[in-house]
């Protein structure tokens, strides 16, 4: 009993001096959500909590594929297309706050970033089959449909009205960052101290690791995916990188990027990649596309005019270009 009592008092005497305290630990899970890879990371006491946390988040992802999704034939969203050029559709406040949303950035990005995209006739092929370019009137026959300006919004019936029969709206350069900032949203409302949920490279962050360091991001050599050019801190904040490491065709000696202008129906050409950085990973989403279809001089143009905004640049020479706010050693 002596001995029993002493290993006791010790204990008390360590836990009164702080020096059992529990320490936190990293939890993480990689799974398929809305047809991509996820990486949901979470700060949490033990792993069993830590797990939970992500199950939660799990659910709140798919929760917004459900009202997104164009393959589910019970979404809003494919009520909307179903009813193009016949009827405003009625739709949730989520859905029509994001579809509103959307319309900004088209206006800002001056329709370089086009929810209407999903309009276009699938003439370009990035599976090895083209080997020679599409007529121009083919080009100009696919983007008939697309156009921002043809989403017809009422504010007051909170309906969506797609003006042109055949008209379509997708999400695939906005949802995983919404998706991504909703699934922090709700594990922030519930005390999660600390995480990142990473979209296949759509991410954001909020507190830091457990061992209190900052969350990094790295700018990726496009060439060399194994190469970093840099390491930048992510504090309670978002990023997202567009670039054509993988799909992508050469014609003609020239190289087009999967990533295809809504407005002329061109694939872009003169970036490797784009990384934007913001408070919403949304956000970042639709401006990496934007800029990356843009082009670099007008793309940070663009993006030195929006505060609270930066973006990181690599050129088709694999060089580097960045916005005002963001300072870094490239000779890492």
């Amino acid at each position: 009993m002596k001995t029993l009592a002493v290993l006791f008092c010790s204990l008390f005497c360590m836990l009164s001096q702080g020096q059992l305290v529990q320490q936190d630990v990293t939890v993480k899970k990689t799974l398929k959500l809305m047809g991509t890879r996820f990486e949901i990371t979470v700060v949490a006491p033990n792993e069993e909590i830590g797990y939970i946390d992500i199950d939660q988040a799990v659910s709140e992802i798919e929760r917004i594929e459900k009202m997104i999704s164009s393959w589910d034939e019970a979404s809003e969203t494919t009520k909307i297309i179903k009813n193009a050029g016949i009827k405003p559709v009625k739709v949730s406040p989520e859905l029509f706050r994001l579809i509103e949303r959307a319309i900004k950035i088209s206006e800002i990005t001056d329709g370089a970033f086009d929810i209407t995209y999903a309009s276009m006739d699938n003439i370009w092929k990035f599976d090895g089959s083209m080997d020679q370019m599409p007529s121009e009137e083919d080009i100009q026959k696919s983007i008939e449909k697309i156009g921002y300006k043809k989403i017809v919004l009422d504010p007051d019936e909170q309906t969506v009205f797609l003006t042109e029969p055949g008209m379509r709206i997708g999400f695939g350069a906005i949802g995983k960052g919404y998706a991504a900032d909703k699934a922090k949203e709700l594990l922030t409302s519930k005390q999660v101290k600390g995480g990142i949920i990473n979209a296949s490279g759509d991410l954001t962050t909020w507190g830091t690791k457990a061992t209190g360091e900052q969350w990094l991001v790295g700018i990726a050599n496009p060439l060399s995916k194994d190469k970093v050019f840099s390491w930048l801190p992510v504090v309670e904040s978002s990023v997202a990188t567009s670039g054509n490491y993988e799909k992508y065709i050469t014609l003609n000696g020239k190289k087009y990027s999967h990533i295809i202008d809504p407005r002329t129906g061109y694939p872009t050409t003169g970036i490797n990649s784009v990384s934007v950085f913001a408070k919403q990973a949304e956000l970042c989403d639709a401006l990496a596309t934007a800029v990356f279809i843009m082009g670099r001089d007008t793309g940070i143009h663009m993006i030195n005019q929006i505060d609270g905004v930066e973006v990181v640049v690599v050129d088709s020479e694999n060089k580097i270009h960045r916005s005002s706010g963001i300072i870094f050693d490239t000779n890492q």
